[in-house]
């Protein structure tokens, strides 16, 4: 074999891939499968880069909780976990005086809270945890997932509290309507019976194992089985008549918490 085919054998491949070079460079994001829902489709789109470079978006409250003095002697610390209803709750309006800390983030779902239950929960050192989640879950923000997913979620949290000496609060799943036209696609994302379902299953996992249910569903629910038009514009995140309502609730909850750990 002459030098000069030697040359064109080794060259003609080479030349080829810096010919594709540019349109490996210019190749498309990676299909999104669409969920049918515009509004949700858009939304995970926008949410690329924390799926993939911060799934539990770790960041958020990483200064915040470095920032955070330890409990004081009797304190009894309280972190509320969840996902945008618990990040848009101002607690320090709703709670004056008390050591609540506000560890929601809008958009999340279990597994994400999860990821980060260890930062945001377990090293803040709390005697009660309130968990309000699975909406988001419901509505497969992150992905389809099932109840069961969901549930094993939950007890996730449950038994790394429990090994940690934190009583533990769930909350019900909120009610949502759809009287606004704003709130027809976070309904529709959110079937009633599934909602029933993962509440029941919340309440008899509560009583068997020791913890505290929530139930806002109850005082927030209408005629219709719907959340009450007044207390949400979009049909899933409660005004301040929301709140109102809910702050008691989650007060006497806590204190059923405190009042049982003492009893320990």
């Amino acid at each position: 074999m002459s030098l000069l085919t030697i040359i064109r054998t080794i060259s003609l491949p080479l030349f080829a891939i810096l010919l594709s070079l540019p349109a490996l460079a210019q190749h498309p994001a990676p299909f999104i499968p669409s969920t049918g829902f515009a509004g949700l489709d858009e939304y995970r789109a926008s949410r690329i880069s924390i799926y993939t470079d911060d799934f539990g978006q770790l960041a958020r409250y990483r200064q915040a909780n470095a920032s955070l003095a330890p409990p004081a002697a009797g304190e009894s610390r309280v972190v509320f976990l969840g996902d945008s209803i618990t990040d848009y709750w101002k607690l320090p309006d709703y709670f004056p005086g008390k050591p609540y800390i506000n560890r929601g983030i809008d958009g999340q779902t279990t597994p994400q809270m999860l990821v980060r239950f260890r930062q945001d929960v377990i090293d803040l050192h709390p005697k009660v945890l309130v968990v309000l989640a699975g909406t988001n879950d419901i509505a497969g923000v992150t992905g389809r997932t099932s109840n069961e997913d969901i549930e094993a979620n939950y007890a996730s949290m449950a038994e790394l509290a429990r090994a940690h000496r934190i009583r533990v609060v769930f909350a019900s799943i909120l009610p949502v309507h759809n009287y606004t036209h704003d709130a027809e696609e976070s309904f529709a994302l959110r079937p009633r019976d599934r909602i029933l379902a993962l509440n029941k299953w919340l309440k008899d996992y509560c009583a068997k194992n020791g913890f505290v249910y929530l139930d806002y569903f109850s005082a927030l629910v209408d005629e219709r089985g719907m959340l009450k038009r007044a207390l949400a514009d979009d049909g899933l995140h409660p005004t301040d008549a929301g709140y109102k309502i809910m702050a008691p609730l989650a007060e006497k909850a806590i204190q059923q918490a405190l009042a049982e750990n003492r009893a320990r």
